[in-house]
């Protein structure tokens, strides 16, 4: 009977340990997974802005500002010309462009695609320009979208 006892007590160590051990490894794997799940999904609604208010100051005449714009990167730059505001996704592959205040322009740092400060490709393998977003402008603010 003792032999039994043991072997039963042997039996649910082992089942014990088991479930342990597959807990961690499930608790581990989601604290790693999910993570990365919330970095690649878009933002929610709620976080996706329809309009945004930005401050004519804010963008001197040759400088970009970049900010966040339904749930994607975008830029604003004043020229002569006056406000454009862009996506700043490449329509390559996707990589963030970025400003290149002394040309003038943008640049896909992924493969050195050139955009204008309208979005227009200059060169590069980009097939499309940059999506253009709404602007206004309202007394000391520029509305975008």
């Amino acid at each position: 009977m003792a032999k039994k006892a043991e072997k039963i007590s042997s039996n649910s160590k082992r089942s014990f340990l088991k479930i342990l051990f597959l807990s961690v490894m499930g608790i581990s794997f989601g604290g790693v997974v999910y993570p990365i799940i919330r970095y690649l999904s878009p933002l929610s609604q709620q976080q996706a802005v329809e309009k945004i208010e930005i401050i004519k100051d804010e963008v001197p005449i040759g400088k970009a500002r970049f900010f966040t714009y339904k749930g994607s990167p975008a830029v604003i730059i004043q020229t002569k010309a006056g406000f454009t505001a862009l996506s700043a996704v490449c329509t390559h592959l996707g990589c963030i462009v970025k400003w290149l205040e002394d040309k003038g322009e943008f640049q896909c740092p992924c493969h050195a695609g050139r955009f204008d400060t309208t979005g227009k490709v200059l060169s590069g393998p980009p097939p499309n320009p940059l999506p253009q977003i709404a602007v206004a402008e309202s007394g000391a603010k520029i509305v975008i979208g």
